[in-house]
């Protein structure tokens, strides 16, 4: 994925993030930019997780293990970021809205765009 492409994801993320802000109760994203840095930690913190525990364990994983790791990792977020406050049963209701978002608009995890590119890499030789 190219830079562009990243800074475009981030920024989706984001304005998904502030719309969960509205909709999920005991989730509050301070504006913006709180929702941007809320974005790039959350993948930071995805990015740790596949890296230590495996694709099975990623918070960008489906499944429930994919969903109790979405929502820890929101939790933890929030004491990075400063403008977001997130309760546990926050937590939970965000990762499964940020699930159902998901699945209209998929975003691929670093792992998957990785794998593709390294895939069309080989088949082009």
């Amino acid at each position: 994925m190219s830079f562009l492409g990243h800074v475009v994801r981030f920024i989706v993320a984001a304005l998904v993030l502030m719309l969960v802000g509205l909709l999920v109760p005991q989730f509050s994203v301070g504006g913006f930019w709180s929702a941007l840095m809320l974005a790039i930690v959350i993948a930071v913190l995805g990015w740790i997780i596949e890296a230590i525990f495996g694709k099975k364990v990623t918070p960008f994983g489906r499944g429930i293990v994919g969903f109790i790791a979405s929502a820890v990792v929101i939790w933890i977020a929030q004491f990075i970021v400063s403008g977001v406050t997130v309760t546990w049963l926050g937590a939970i209701l965000a990762a499964l809205v940020i699930g159902i978002i998901d699945l209209f608009i998929p975003v691929s995890t670093p792992y998957e765009a990785g794998r593709s590119d390294h895939n069309r890499r080989s088949s082009d030789h």
